[in-house]
């Protein structure tokens, strides 16, 4: 899914910069090398050397968006990585060397960088939170609140950061929230009614105050995500679903895993963690997105 959406996305992305080709019609603008009217000022047989920059640290991501973005371009820029996605970064580092056609390396410049800062910043941020839960069991989850058309990407990301994938989308796992729990009339009925449609799935609830975690409890569900709970709430929460937990010699429920979700920063999530939930979710990894300052010279 990941390889196909790269290529879905690069192409979005070059007919924003490109546009749209017809090819039902014959003509020069149709032709990608030739829509840059800007890199038509540079003779087409120009040779030339790039390099990519960083102008500040953080955690690499995007190498297979870009290359596939001059892969689009037709291919004949050969890229030279001295980074994979994962890595850290510190400032003034060289990412990536280019040689080819200068007009293709000019036209493709704006768009693999697009990506790569974004991904890059996605992978930052990620891993900034994911060292505040160092010493605690706590894992870090990113949300759906991703930017639109970047839902694979920016979840890559998060892995890129040492971060963990909550549900893809709306078709991997239940979520069952307050608005559900109305419709169906109950947390045990929704519940059940989940597990009777999917009985593969994950099974998750969103609850607001104790009584509901322990109705979700009894109706056996997965993952527990516990909403805006403070840390007296939290505690309680752990000690409540430790009760349901038996040796794993025993057959039966074990309680359920148990996620934070609310006015999580980075001055809470430590804290948070050490009451002893195992996830803590933080949709700021994919929505307040702040790009790595990049920077791509041609060499002389």
């Amino acid at each position: 899914m990941l390889e196909n959406d790269i290529r879905l996305s690069v192409k979005a992305a070059l007919d924003e910069d490109l546009g749209h080709q017809d090819a039902s019609q014959n003509h020069p603008s149709n032709n990608r090398s030739h829509a840059d009217i800007t890199a038509q000022l540079i003779p087409s047989e120009k040779h030339a050397q790039a390099k990519l920059i960083t102008r500040e640290e953080g955690v690499f991501c995007g190498k297979a968006w870009a290359e596939q973005v001059f892969n689009q371009l037709g291919g004949e820029v050969a890229l030279l990585w001295h980074v994979d996605d994962g890595d850290l970064l510190v400032p003034n580092q060289v990412l990536c060397e280019l040689s080819g056609p200068a007009r293709t390396i000019l036209t493709g410049e704006r768009t693999a960088m697009n990506f790569i800062q974004t991904l890059s910043g996605v992978a930052t941020l990620t891993k900034t939170y994911v060292d505040k839960l160092a010493g605690t069991h706590a894992q870090l989850l990113d949300t759906r609140k991703t930017l639109p058309g970047l839902r694979t990407a920016q979840k890559y990301a998060v892995t890129c950061g040492g971060g963990v994938n909550h549900r893809i989308g709306l078709y991997d796992a239940f979520l069952i929230k307050e608005n559900h729990i109305m419709a169906c009339g109950s947390i045990s009925n929704a519940v059940t009614a989940a597990r009777n449609l999917h009985h593969d799935k994950v099974v998750e609830v969103e609850v607001e105050n104790i009584a509901e975690l322990t109705q979700t409890l009894i109706a056996q569900a997965d993952i527990i995500m516990l909403d805006n709970f403070d840390i007296n709430m939290m505690l309680e929460a752990v000690e409540i679903n430790n009760r349901y937990k038996k040796p794993e010699t025993e057959p039966g429920y074990r309680g359920a895993k148990l996620e934070v979700s609310g006015n999580v920063t980075l001055e809470t999530i430590t804290n948070f963690a050490k009451t002893g939930v195992d996830y803590i979710s933080v949709g700021a990894l994919t929505k307040h997105v702040r790009a790595l300052d990049l920077s791509l010279r041609l060499q002389n």
